[in-house]
């Protein structure tokens, strides 16, 4: 075991001594320390206490200075009667034979490790979290991350598209975790078997509980199920913290640095804003419009339409040190004859013989309910389909390549008897053609990156938005949200929107948000908003928006014509030349601080590696230390007083 030293006091370390009896004060490792039997109980020492398991009922419990703590209520199945207890090389074993379920619990550096093997099909709900009397906050990485208050109103009501909607831990969730604040403790919950594996947060008696439930299924490979259990200091960021360590010990976190390295291309994303070009955009004109602007560094991508940018214009791009590729998908395939849009037009048979079958043949619907999802698996056997779909979108020079959904964590079984798969071979081959990308010298990105691609990707699009299921329905609205045309500036990325206020609530409040997604990722790959949710779309946000971005220290995305460019090119310009020094600093840093300010949480603060940069963000209405609202102060280490953002016109 180890002391996670940004976790613990020296209250819990002196503590963790008495109660572990085999480490010492500076948490240096000496001897693992068994468990032992009391009765029922299964009672295991962890990193700042000890916790017990009841074998009866999964309920779990834990010690820490001197409190209890219920870290899992019983599990919400019945489990039958447990067989006996058995201890070997520091694990306790027992089984529960109604349910063919065989349980292993371990510390695993200083953290309670239980493992799940069901020898049958079938579910159970477990752990049952958040039940603890002094829980105060749930800590959930939906996007880049909230903390929610237990009792508060709006969250328990039914205008978040939370409560009762189970989340998936690939999809519904970008990382596979969850927190609470317990008191002045905390409490991390990982779950590395994510396939299968689902969350739902309820309402009991006023109060956020958060459920978790595995899916034993043989066909899918999901026969073990594995839950972490952490003790931390309970800050809103705690449970970040503690899986991002766990991805480094297994070896499973890739550094910006360390794929900087192997691709010299990807330093350009360091200081970038993300744009998507439309229409007189993609001209070589607009690039000069942008370099004469004053834009230093910007990433820039294209629909995969029947205009795509020139090589003239990459050529052009890349003289002014940007980034410019297209952005595509390899998931939708639609009849070529009547297909939409040519990103879903494949060769030969892919439509319909590639398409994703559910167990009763019927084919999945494809995005929008148009055509189908396109199996990956299909295309792993002919791989020359994608292959020389790139060779085609990239034959202009494109140095960056977006693969849109492939890391969004959405995994399909495949029942096609030409092309069967699970969900975790879809994942496989995923990773295998997101690497194949990347080994042609691509600066990779993805849609909305789950934490298991990270390694594989520069950037990502969408992790930034804790999206709520009311945004997809106001987006069905197109007379309010716009729709695909005109072509040259879609109204979707262009035509201005007011969101209802239990969207802007539910997505953009600063009282809620916390950087959970950057805490593990930062110093991994670059992070943006939504492509649909371009800087300018949003106007009543975009004040949060631009402080948001210097507080994560994350860019910008747009959409761009030339008539945009014309009207807010100056206001872009000013905000990338303040966001690029502090983004070149800071980028392959790891977050190492955010902490609230104020009560309200109006005002927050974020550090970067050991003091690189920090940056303190006002979003609300009054001074704050002489920092206006509407505001940020942004310090580098080299800097004698902070740089000052106030991004309203």
């Amino acid at each position: 075991m180890r002391l996670r030293r940004s976790h613990r006091t020296p209250a819990v370390i002196a503590l963790l001594s008495l109660v572990a009896g085999g480490l010492t004060a500076c948490g240096h490792e000496l001897a693992p320390v068994a468990p032992r039997v009391s009765g029922n109980q299964v009672v295991i020492p962890i990193s700042g206490g000890s916790v017990e398991v009841d074998t009866t009922s999964l309920a779990v419990g834990a010690l820490a200075d001197g409190q209890r703590f219920e870290l899992s209520a019983p599990a919400g199945d019945p489990l039958g009667a447990p067989g006996p207890i058995q201890l070997e090389g520091g694990e306790a074993h027992w089984s529960y034979p109604d349910r063919a379920l065989a349980v292993t619990a371990t510390a695993v550096d200083g953290r309670l490790r239980v493992t799940l093997r069901g020898n049958r099909d079938g579910r159970l709900t477990w752990p049952v979290t958040g039940g603890d009397g002094t829980a105060a906050a749930l800590q959930l990485p939906r996007g880049e991350g909230l903390n929610l208050p237990v009792r508060d109103r709006f969250w328990n009501g039914p205008d978040t598209g939370l409560v009762g909607e189970p989340l998936s831990l690939t999809a519904g969730l970008t990382m596979p975790f969850w927190g609470y604040t317990l008191g002045g403790h905390g409490v991390s919950y990982s779950v590395p078997t994510d396939i299968g594996s689902s969350l739902t947060v309820t309402s009991e008696n006023g109060a956020l509980r958060a459920r978790a439930a595995h899916d034993f299924d043989e066909r899918a490979g999901t026969r073990d199920y594995t839950v972490n259990f952490a003790l931390t200091d309970g800050s809103p960021v705690a449970a970040a913290k503690d899986y991002r360590e766990q991805l480094i010990g297994t070896g499973e976190f890739v550094t910006l640095k360390d794929k900087i390295a192997r691709n010299p291309e990807t330093a350009k994303l360091l200081g970038a804003f993300h744009a998507y070009l439309w229409g007189d955009g993609r001209d070589p004109e607009a690039i000069r419009q942008m370099r004469d602007l004053g834009l230093t560094r910007m990433w820039l991508g294209y629909d995969a339409d029947d205009h795509p940018m020139t090589g003239q214009a990459v050529d052009a791009a890349k003289a002014a040190g940007y980034l410019a590729g297209p952005y595509d998908s390899w998931d939708n395939a639609q009849d070529p004859a009547t297909a939409d849009n040519p990103g879903s037009r494949w060769p030969g048979t892919v439509w319909p013989d590639g398409c994703v079958h559910e167990a009763d043949g019927t084919p999945e619907k494809g995005f929008g309910g148009r055509g189908c999802y396109v199996s990956s698996q299909a295309l792993k056997q002919d791989p020359k389909l994608y292959r020389d779909r790139y060779a085609g979108m990239s034959a202009n020079g494109a140095n960056t390549y977006f693969l849109d959904v492939d890391a969004a964590g959405e995994f399909f079984d495949d029942h096609t008897a030409a092309h069967p798969m699970n969900q975790a071979q879809d994942r496989a081959n995923r990773l295998e053609r997101m690497r194949w990308l990347e080994d042609r010298g691509q600066v990779l990105g993805s849609e909305a990156a789950g934490a298991w691609a990270a390694p594989v990707l520069a950037f990502d699009h969408g992790a930034q938005n804790p999206i709520s299921d009311g945004l997809w329905k106001f987006q069905r609205n197109r007379d309010v949200w716009g729709a695909y045309y005109p072509d040259n500036a879609p109204n979707m990325f262009f035509k201005p929107v007011d969101l209802p206020e239990p969207l802007v609530r539910a997505m953009f409040d600063p009282a809620y948000r916390i950087p959970l997604y950057e805490t593990v990722l930062h110093d991994s790959l670059v992070n943006t908003d939504r492509w649909e949710l371009a800087y300018y779309k949003l106007p009543q946000q975009q004040t949060m928006r631009a402080l948001t971005a210097i507080l994560n220290n994350t860019p910008l995305n747009f959409a761009l014509d030339r008539a945009t460019l014309t009207a807010r090119g100056s206001e872009i310009a000013r905000l990338q030349q303040f966001f690029a020094p502090l983004h070149e600093a800071a980028a392959t840093q790891p977050m190492t601080d955010f902490r609230w300010l104020t009560d309200d949480h109006q005002v927050q603060r974020t550090v970067f590696g050991n003091g690189t940069l920090t940056v303190t963000a006002n979003f609300g209405t009054t001074d704050y230390r002489g920092l206006p609202g509407g505001c940020a102060d942004a310090q580098l280490e080299t800097d004698k007083t902070p740089r000052r953002l106030c991004p309203a016109p």
